[in-house]
């Protein structure tokens, strides 16, 4: 089954959009906006990381020759952080993890997965559950390290999963409990 073409939302070829707005309460409703689209469009295009700087189609509209200062793009990404949306990846903000699903939820999927494949008792590499043939066709495939690796701690943090360290990041383990 092929993807759903995406969609630009109304708002995205409308120029006022792609300048911050001076007045609160439109700022806030444009940042509303912007963060619903930020979310959305990385969840359907599998997108786990933006910079303020990223030369994106989400930012820049070519057709009517606008694009978000990176100064905006990193108050808006500021605001996802503070819900708990994405995370900082650095400390100089340069590079933003997009949960477009919280850290719960990747959980949830993860021990659906393991669940329904019954991987119980098992020990496998982290590495393979974002790329191994298992995951294939799932959610978790091309599911970025970082969002694995925190979901899989919380997992283990409930008794659900054991992680392992190996000598290098491509040897870490995990055994589904």
């Amino acid at each position: 089954m092929a993807a759903a073409a995406w969609e630009w939302p109304f708002f995205y070829t409308y120029p006022p959009y792609f300048t911050v707005q001076p007045v609160q309460e439109t700022w806030e409703k444009q940042c509303g906006l912007w963060c619903s689209l930020i979310l959305a469009y990385c969840r359907h295009h599998k997108v786990y990381v933006l910079r303020p700087t990223d030369e994106t189609p989400l930012f820049h509209n070519k057709d009517i020759g606008r694009k978000l200062s990176p100064e905006a793009i990193s108050r808006m990404l500021e605001v996802l952080v503070s819900k708990g949306s994405a995370l900082w990846l650095d400390p100089q903000k340069q590079s933003c993890l997009v949960l477009w699903r919280k850290i719960e939820e990747w959980a949830q999927v993860v021990a659906g997965w393991a669940s329904t494949y019954g991987v119980s008792d098992a020990v496998m590499l982290v590495e393979e559950l974002s790329s191994g043939d298992d995951v294939r066709g799932t959610e978790l495939q091309g599911l970025h390290r970082e969002v694995l690796l925190r979901a899989l701690k919380l997992l283990e943090t409930q008794g659900k999963v054991r992680l392992f360290r190996g000598a290098t990041p491509e040897e870490e383990g995990v055994k589904f409990l």
